[in-house]
């Protein structure tokens, strides 16, 4: 007879994060120093899906949970482009989607920057040059920052938003 208890004494099933702690503090606490230099105040993101599978939102989704919480680090992502500062594309860009896209971009205030996450917003990805599909998020707007990865993980989205913040920095 099988113990119900004998679960409970089993090995952990979880696996181990693939990156520390002291890292997503070390890149979020520069993230934050450069969005006070840069902004003096909070980084409103705008995610817009222009066609993508929906692995790239995810990562950015995972952004938000308890254990990257962007928020602690200044970054806070918003429902209107009219609040962004960023405009965070993944997907690649279909024929359906351009003037959806051109038209949240276009209701942006200035400055404003745009980070193609994944590489069907970088390039159109897999996807490139079929019927449906115009390309990368270039195609449409100025792309300040491509963040590889089919989907980049939130540490390296991290990352990318960290290079935006000092691309912004040595323009100003």
């Amino acid at each position: 007879m099988v113990n119900a208890f004998s679960c409970l004494f089993k090995k952990k099933i979880t696996e181990p994060s693939p990156v520390s702690d002291n890292e997503i503090e070390r890149i979020g606490k520069v993230i934050k120093r450069e969005i006070d230099t840069r902004f003096g105040r909070s980084l409103a993101i705008r995610e817009l899906d222009t066609g993508s599978d929906n692995a790239a939102e995810i990562e950015c989704n995972n952004l938000s949970n308890a254990f990257y919480d962007v928020e602690r680090f200044g970054s806070t992502f918003v429902a209107s482009p009219r609040h962004a500062d960023v405009l965070i594309v993944t997907g690649a860009v279909t024929h359906n989607m351009t003037l959806a896209a051109q038209k949240t971009y276009d209701a942006m205030p200035s400055p404003k920057f745009v980070v193609a996450v994944g590489d069907d917003a970088c390039d159109g990805g897999i996807f490139n040059g079929t019927y449906a599909v115009l390309g990368g998020a270039d195609k449409l707007f100025p792309v300040d920052i491509k963040i590889p990865g089919n989907p980049p993980t939130p540490t390296a989205i991290l990352a990318g938003l960290l290079a935006l913040m000092q691309k912004a920095s040595k323009k100003s």
